[in-house]
């Protein structure tokens, strides 16, 4: 099968990527930006402890000239005095830029700024830490640069203050070099964009091979479904996996549509063969009366073709009614009082009736439902109760809990229990025979049966207390 760029396999391998390569990149860039802030601060922290192990040095009274300051390649350090001039610098630097001295050889340092009053204190200011102490302020923090021996790096500076014995307030500069902060980052960042393309290829491959694992019962049902559809054989069925999943529920649910179908479509030819059957038989005699008639006009037979017209026109309206039935016809339904309804049809059917109904109307149940169809299933079980009564039709109905109950009853011979389901069927006649002669045609209990299901019913069959059938129909009252 062709695979399109618009397929389920194509779409979800590149929902899938795209989820991931989002997902990849900011958790990318929020590793990268944690490890240049940890490596920052670990330069700050270097730079800082660098600075206030000098600045300690410088508060135990160690002259400036005799400072061991570290070596400029691993820490520069310059110790600048309040007046700007550069007191002390680790050998090696040759340029510094960020410290706030742009010198970087030692000079005299101006007396008198700094420089004891003869009081046994200096013109510092309040905020400067007292003689022989290091500020305990967190220090200042400053990005620059330093040349050592010609080569120019950046530097992270730290700033400590610190007050000399003689009382001379000077500030430590020590830098920590972030070359190796930036190549790390760097490093880190260059390895995420190389293995970012490939761990994206894995993850489509991967999701492509198992969207197509996935997919394979799918197609399995999809050309399962084109042969059924290209032979017209609806007995066949569509495989089912092995797996407990939505694709094995999606192919079960197939089948019973399948198999729903299949009896659908057995139904429907086995309708329209009995229906052919039935208008064969009055159209057959229609013919055979008229050829009769036409040969011998004397032998006329008026009342036997209207007799045949009529049961042809009756026929032809129950077939028109369940036809619309099995497609699915709902007229719009509204609240029907039951009781007048049963008493209206009562009263319609009286001068034609064989027997006199005996019935008995408690209340007046209410109803959703099509007034026209609901007449139509009491007088359907009416004719067939006065079809097979010796002497008695009976009819009740009464309203329960939820429900309105319609019976009725006659005393016939009654239905073996084996057949009370088999009667609803449709052209089906227990006593064929009789049923042709009175003009059945084994569609009164089944159109009775369809209408009370779509009215959201029931319809059964039993045995009346007296003897005979007993007909119960059950609908929701509102």
């Amino acid at each position: 099968m062709a695979r399109l760029p618009g397929s389920v396999r194509a779409r979800t391998t590149a929902a899938a990527t795209a989820v991931v390569a989002v997902a990849l990149v900011v958790a990318g860039l929020a590793v990268v930006l944690l490890l240049r802030a940890n490596l920052a601060g670990q330069a700050d922290l270097r730079a800082e402890v660098a600075a206030r192990e000098v600045a300690s040095r410088l508060a135990a009274g160690t002259p400036y000239g005799s400072l061991d300051l570290p070596d400029a390649e691993e820490v520069p350090v310059v110790v600048v005095g309040e007046d700007g001039g550069v007191l002390a610098v680790s050998s090696g630097l040759q340029a510094v830029h960020g410290t706030g001295a742009p010198a970087v050889r030692p000079g005299a340092s101006p007396r008198g700024h700094g420089e004891d009053d003869g009081h046994g204190r200096g013109d510092r200011h309040g905020d400067d830490p007292g003689r022989g102490q290091v500020s305990d302020r967190d220090p200042e923090l400053t990005t620059g640069s330093a040349t050592v021996d010609g080569r120019t790096a950046d530097y992270r500076f730290a700033a400590v203050e610190v007050t000399t014995p003689r009382d001379e307030t000077v500030t430590v500069y020590a830098g920590a070099d972030l070359a190796a902060t930036r190549n790390a980052v760097g490093t880190v960042t260059r390895a995420m964009l190389t293995g970012l393309p490939l761990l994206l290829a894995i993850v489509a491959g991967v999701t492509w091979l198992v969207t197509r694992r996935a997919l394979r019962p799918v197609e399995a049902v999809r050309a399962e479904l084109a042969e059924i559809t290209a032979s017209g054989d609806l007995a066949r069925r569509v495989p089912v996996p092995d797996a407990r999943d939505e694709i094995a529920g999606l192919a079960a649910t197939t089948n019973e549509t399948l198999a729903a179908l299949e009896e659908s479509v057995a139904r429907q030819r086995g309708f329209v063969a009995d229906a052919s059957h039935e208008l064969r038989s009055p159209i057959a005699s229609l013919r055979t009366q008229l050829e009769v008639a036409a040969a011998h006009p004397e032998l006329l037979d008026v009342d036997g073709l209207v007799e045949d017209v009529v049961r042809l026109q009756h026929l032809a309206a129950d077939l028109l009614l369940l036809a619309r039935i099995d497609a699915g016809e709902r007229p719009p339904a509204r609240p029907v009082a039951l009781g007048r309804l049963v008493r209206e049809e009562l009263d319609r059917r009286a001068a034609g009736d064989r027997i006199a109904v005996q019935a008995s109307i408690d209340g007046d149940p209410q109803v959703m439902g099509v007034p026209g169809r609901l007449a139509r299933v009491v007088g359907n079980l009416l004719d067939n109760a006065e079809r097979h009564a010796d002497a008695a039709v009976r009819l009740s109905l009464r309203e329960e809990p939820g429900a309105a109950v319609l019976h009725v009853a006659d005393d016939g011979p009654g239905v073996p229990p084996a057949d009370r389901e088999r009667i609803f069927e449709r052209f089906v006649r227990l006593d064929d025979a009789r049923s042709r002669d009175e003009g059945g045609a084994g569609l009164g209990l089944a159109i009775a049966r369809d209408l009370v299901l779509a009215h959201g019913g029931s319809l059964t069959v039993g045995e009346a207390p007296g003897g005979g059938a007993l007909f119960e129909v059950r609908l929701p009252a509102t």
